[in-house]
């Protein structure tokens, strides 16, 4: 039996999310996987040893990558610093020769992105982009449903927390479903438009973005870090099918059309609060559906795919170019938003204003 040589892992960052990649790498190690943290790295190194204390680990703490480069060489490393950062600590260590998973978003801007895929395709380096929805258990249950897609509704609304205020709420929130629509639609982007305000924050904290595909297929997106509850949902219609994706509860409903059968419909899974009939019309069926989910945290996933393309170094499930992709997206909206001055918002959705969701 052939033992997979151990990888060397450091956490850069000691925030929220350097924190949870900390604790996974170190989940995934004591489970016996051939993975070891062996550094955390932050400005502040009395942040870094709490984490390793915690999580009752040997690793180091350094307060600069520089430390770090200076004192051992990782095979690959979590990027999880400020976005302002991404490229000056992911170049140093992709040229240092470690592989990277860099936090969303990729980058502050398209011209870096562009650079730390430059630096990546120099140095040989994988380089992977954190999109977590890409690993959700209810986005992977949708996958194989996916035929055409035309219509999409998506919502992320979450309450206010002082974290990821470096960036307005499309950069922070917004760009995992710009990511995942994008993935879906398989379609260039044909126009944009979008409107957001800041509230509690001098960036945009609620936005509201309409892209048109050039296959037809059109996406309304609303994200929100001010709302008074959490929700995660994104839903579409396709031919002949619709599909609900409730990220939170790793959920999956469909409602498909197909022609009646009398034998089949008797065994047809049940949906509870479903009962659908077309009177008139005995030829047609509409079979409600809750795909089998394979749960799993999707930090979890992400991690293990990230050092799976680093054990084999092969391309990375989300790619620099695929985070240059959601960027650019992102980006465009900037020239297209209206900011609401003085409490006046007249063409705001009201979808904006209350920052609320459908069921």
């Amino acid at each position: 039996m052939t033992t997979s040589p151990k990888i060397h892992v450091a956490v850069i960052g000691a925030g929220s999310f350097g924190r949870n990649h900390a604790r996974v790498y170190s989940e995934l190690q004591k489970s016996g996987e051939p993975v070891e943290l062996v550094a955390v790295v932050d400005q502040n190194r009395a942040r870094a040893e709490q984490i390793i204390a915690e999580l009752g680990l040997t690793a180091r703490a350094y307060s600069s990558v520089k430390e770090l480069l200076a004192s051992r060489k990782p095979t690959a490393a979590s990027v999880a610093v400020p976005t302002v950062h991404h490229l000056e600590v992911a170049r140093a260590l992709m040229q240092a020769g470690i592989d990277v998973l860099i936090e969303k978003p990729v980058a502050a801007s398209l011209r870096e992105a562009d650079e730390l895929i430059s630096v990546a395709k120099h140095t040989g380096q994988v380089a992977m982009v954190g999109h977590l929805e890409r690993f959700n258990p209810a986005i992977r249950a949708t996958l194989p449903l996916v035929t055409r897609p035309m219509f999409f509704e998506v919502h992320r609304l979450s309450v206010f927390t002082p974290r990821a205020l470096d960036v307005d709420v499309v950069l922070d929130l917004m760009i995992h479903d710009l990511d995942i629509v994008l993935w879906l639609a398989r379609s260039p982007v044909r126009d944009l438009h979008a409107v957001g305000i800041p509230i509690l924050s001098d960036k945009v904290d609620i936005a509201n973005v309409r892209v048109e595909f050039e296959s037809g297929c059109v996406a309304n997106f609303t994200a929100s870090r001010v709302s008074t509850e959490r929700v995660r949902k994104l839903r579409f219609f396709q031919p002949r099918q619709y599909v609900s994706v409730d990220y939170g509860r790793r959920d999956v409903f469909t409602l498909t059309v197909q022609p009646a059968d009398p034998q089949a419909n008797s065994a047809a899974p049940e949906v509870p609060g479903f009962d659908i009939a077309l009177p008139g019309n005995s030829n047609i069926a509409i079979v409600p559906s809750k795909p089998a989910i394979q749960d799993e945290e999707p930090l979890r996933a992400e991690l293990r795919a990230f050092l799976d393309a680093v054990r084999k170094h092969t391309e990375p499930t989300v790619t620099l170019q695929d985070g240059g992709a959601a960027l650019e997206l992102a980006n465009m909206r900037v020239a297209r938003k209206s900011r609401c001055r003085d409490g006046a918002c007249p063409s705001l959705p009201q979808t904006v204003l209350l920052a609320t969701s459908p069921a």
